[in-house]
């Protein structure tokens, strides 16, 4: 055994040795997606605790969209205009780690609590979901050569999913041991500093990630400004993907309050069960991203992401069958299903980003990046809203549920046909 061992970390040793890029990309992943998915776990139970009604739970979603939509376009044209795109990551890692600091204090205000807590959260949240985002996607380029994307990004994919499977069981076995209501909270408290120190870590650890193909600088300008919009009004391939994309993003974002909705009211998921379904996700994602990674090098990035939405597609199936069934059988069930309809998932998270950076290019990019993720927080911060309004609209009960979801999976395949037509259009483009 132990000889097994000494094997293993040499042959790790070695590894991280001949392929720094990788290793230090899968640490980054580690560590921010470990982070986001402790904090993501934890929002929608904390804020149930300190009061959030059905509305106030889409507001998660809806507030972070508002501010990024303010934020991201200067965001995009401050971070073309840096030497060292680096500067703002590590920057925007150590504000995360603020304003988590101070989400974690949430319980102690005594008025507005509810909204306290989403101010910061969504104030946390733009500052990684957006700003990071933006400055890593514009810089990820200027690290990593396009003929070893695929693989960086499938190494930091297996890497977060490993930390996925981890983070969400860890926080609902604690939770559900904590036999108070106030201790449940308090623990609350204590996850939100643990995803503060890890942002901080991550933040002295990307120091390590350096350029090797930086972009040039670009001049903050109005005539640089006009020019860059119409560049990418002209680039018919950019248009094309963004509208695609968008409209799917769109049906992915329209039930994501309801699926908490369902799992816990309906289905009667106490903590530990609501963990189950982000571990089955992570689970079939581990068991299936070898094989999508492959495909992405024999057929391309395009024509694949079209599975992922036809599976993406199931989930509203996966709720209206669990509640129909008895609780205690139907959220077994609903994850069994769930897990079914996640086995084309790590194809979503692997091609989107590769796709985008296949009809940009360098001049202007975080800029256009910043464009690209305004229009996907604009659906973000609509769509879960409009899915609430329609199940609220419909009665606000598990009829309601289920004939919201009917709409959802009726969306979804319309996306799935949509990509399609658009890897079509990108084969009669020549792309």
């Amino acid at each position: 055994m132990t000889k097994i061992i000494t094997n293993l970390h040499t042959r790790a040793r070695h590894f991280a040795k001949t392929n720094p890029t990788i290793v230090n990309y899968g640490i980054d992943g580690i560590l921010v997606l470990g982070a986001m998915n402790i904090a993501v776990n934890n929002n929608n139970l904390f804020a149930m605790r300190l009061g959030a009604t059905s509305v106030q739970l889409s507001l998660l979603h809806l507030f972070p969209s508002l501010l990024g939509l303010i934020l991201l376009i200067p965001a995009g044209f401050f971070a073309d205009s840096l030497k060292n795109k680096r500067h703002m990551i590590t920057a925007m890692l150590l504000v995360t780690g603020f304003f988590f600091l101070i989400v974690s204090t949430s319980a102690f205000v005594p008025i507005h609590t509810v909204y306290f807590f989403l101010i910061f959260v969504a104030l946390a949240t733009v500052s990684t979901n957006g700003l990071y985002n933006l400055a890593w996607l514009a810089f990820f380029p200027e690290v990593v050569p396009e003929e070893e994307r695929n693989n960086v990004l499938t190494f930091r994919a297996r890497m977060t999913m490993l930390v996925a499977l981890v983070a969400p069981l860890m926080v609902g076995a604690v939770l559900a041991a904590v036999p108070s209501e106030g201790g449940k909270i308090i623990t609350h408290q204590i996850f939100y500093v643990i995803v503060a120190l890890l942002f901080v870590a991550n933040a002295f650890h990307f120091r390590k990630i350096k350029a090797i193909l930086p972009a040039k600088p670009q001049r903050i300008t109005r005539t640089e400004m006009k020019l860059a919009v119409k560049g990418l009004i002209s680039n018919k391939k950019f248009v094309v993907f963004t509208l695609a994309v968008l409209f799917f993003h769109a049906t992915w974002h329209f039930d994501w309050t309801l699926y908490f909705i369902g799992q816990y009211r309906y289905l009667q998921m106490n903590e530990f069960m609501l963990m189950l379904a982000p571990i089955t996700t992570t689970f079939a994602q581990l068991l299936t991203l070898k094989f999508w990674s492959k495909l992405n090098t024999k057929i391309g990035v395009d024509k694949p992401l079209t599975f992922g939405i036809l599976g993406l597609s199931l989930n509203p199936i996966a709720m209206i069958v669990g509640t129909s069934l008895p609780a205690p059988i139907g959220m077994y069930v609903f994850v069994v299903l769930h897990f079914i309809a996640m086995l084309t998932f790590a194809i979503v998270l692997l091609n989107v980003f590769q796709c985008l950076l296949n009809v940009i290019g360098e001049e202007y990019r975080s800029f256009t990046i910043a464009l690209y993720s305004c229009l996907i927080m604009l659906s973000n911060a609509l769509m879960p809203r409009i899915g609430v309004g329609i199940y609220t609209m419909l009665g606000e009960n598990l009829s309601a549920l289920r004939w919201t979801f009917v709409i959802a999976f009726g969306l979804r395949l319309v996306a799935a046909g949509v990509w399609w037509l658009r890897c079509r259009y990108a084969i009669v483009q020549g792309k």
